[in-house]
């Protein structure tokens, strides 16, 4: 009697727990019509009725959003979808978000565009993998997610069937999905802060939803999630490798003492003075922020500023980096592999090369935020596998670093990383060959 007990009360229990995670996810399509009044809108201006104002309203939005970045396969037609993420649990494809009535979003009405952006809910009801960001653009206001469907749709339908993902059982399921969502989703509309400008609030907007900054700044824990919309703590992004840095943290960022004009430059062009962006970051300003007005580059500069200067404060409660002891072998041979490899551009002093336009051709090492993380990751991938800024309208040519992978080993790339950080005042910790050949191994080479 006592186990039918003990059966039947796990049994309630259980069903329960499906009811709460079936009402958590769908409740609101059953029990709302839900409202098609617009939020309330962070703009400077009003809102135009014209229709073409509108879905250049729309292109602006998808810019900002950086969307063309997941929803276009390289060599496809933009938004067309088919781009290959892959996550911890297997690859998730992007969708097709073109008019095509067939394998598009032609037959989506705006409150279906609005319930995927808000409840991360495609048209028929099914459940959106968390590669779509949607706890980000759940805070896009109803008259933002309007515009960028009227853009949508106002591109060249395009019929190119979405790849089934190939996540492992059971986390592409939408019981495993539900799940989820009720462990680490709920929507989080916009709420202007009524203590802060307007423009400090712009930037807010801007930061957490469209720009969905968080996604990458902010740590993952073991089932994929991020933390909230306004965390910016950073982490290591998994699977491509890079470290996002802390955007509250001074000594990762600079976000706290750079002027802001510094600040705007670097997300409209990919450079400012030391600083410049790539992987992907440089993504970002390619297909994105490069694109923006000066006004919202201004708000999102103001927003983040205030954000690391309000946890300076905690930042200086951090014990001074101690330079690393560094043996004579390694220490030689670091400077070798430098002067042979890096001081043509870099300099003999890491002192680094600007343009006669006072453009960063090669950027400093000395004092380079870059080069002083306390996690080497985006070093070693610079140094391994080379690369480009960002092309921008402003720096349209930006010089590249060639990749050291078929030239040097962990050894090699571990000395001369350990040279850059202990060297013109740098005071880092030693790059060990284990480092370097765990993130080698990672990206398979």
């Amino acid at each position: 009697m006592k186990t039918s007990r003990i059966g039947w009360g796990l049994a309630c229990a259980l069903l329960t727990l499906t009811a709460y995670v079936v009402w958590d996810n769908w409740a609101d399509a059953w029990t709302t019509s839900a409202s098609t009044t617009a939020s309330q809108v962070p703009h400077d201006t009003a809102r135009p009725v014209d229709n073409n104002a509108q879905i250049e309203r729309g292109q602006y939005l998808a810019r900002a959003g950086n969307c063309v970045a997941c929803h276009s396969a390289r060599g496809a037609a933009p938004m067309a979808g088919g781009r290959r993420i892959d996550t911890p649990f297997g690859a998730v494809f992007s969708s097709n978000l073109t008019p095509d009535a067939t394998t598009g979003i032609g037959t989506w009405s705006p409150q279906d565009f609005w319930q995927a952006l808000h409840h991360g809910r495609s048209k028929d009801g099914r459940l959106l993998t968390p590669a779509f960001p949607y706890n980000h653009t759940s805070v896009i206001t109803r008259a933002d997610s309007d515009d960028l469907l009227a853009w949508l749709q106002s591109l060249a339908p395009v019929n190119q069937p979405t790849p089934p993902h190939t996540l492992m059982w059971p986390v592409g399921t939408q019981a495993a999905l539900a799940v989820w969502r009720s462990l680490f989703f709920s929507p989080a509309p916009f709420k202007a802060d009524p203590a802060q400008t307007a423009e400090w609030n712009r930037g807010a907007y801007l930061v957490t939803g469209l720009g969905h900054c968080a996604a990458c700044h902010s740590p993952r824990n073991a089932l994929g999630a991020s933390g909230a919309v306004d965390d910016l703590s950073g982490g290591l992004m998994p699977v491509v490798n890079w470290y996002a840095p802390d955007l509250t943290r001074d000594s990762e960022t600079g976000l706290a003492t750079t002027p802001l004009a510094h600040i705007v430059q670097l997300l409209r062009t990919g450079e400012s003075g030391q600083a410049q962006t790539s992987g992907p970051m440089a993504e970002v300003v390619q297909h994105g922020t490069q694109h923006m007005t000066e006004a919202d580059l201004h708000a999102m500069a103001v927003y983040l500023q205030s954000r690391a200067q309000k946890a300076a404060t905690a930042a200086l409660a951090h014990p001074a980096p101690v330079r690393a002891k560094v043996s004579l072998t390694v220490a030689s041979k670091g400077l070798q592999i430098y002067d042979r490899h890096c001081a043509q551009c870099h300099g003999e002093q890491g002192q680094g090369v600007t343009t006669a336009a006072g453009r960063t051709a090669y950027p400093a090492l000395a004092g380079n935020r870059a080069v002083l993380l306390n996690d080497p990751t985006n070093l070693v991938q610079m140094v391994l596998y080379g690369g480009y800024g960002p092309a921008t309208a402003l720096h349209p040519r930006p010089f590249g670093m060639p990749p050291a992978v078929l030239e040097l080993d962990d050894r090699d790339i571990s000395a001369v990383l350990t040279h850059l950080r202990t060297q013109w005042g740098n005071q880092a910790s030693e790059v060990t060959p284990l480092q370097v050949n765990r993130i080698r191994a990672a990206q398979g080479n």
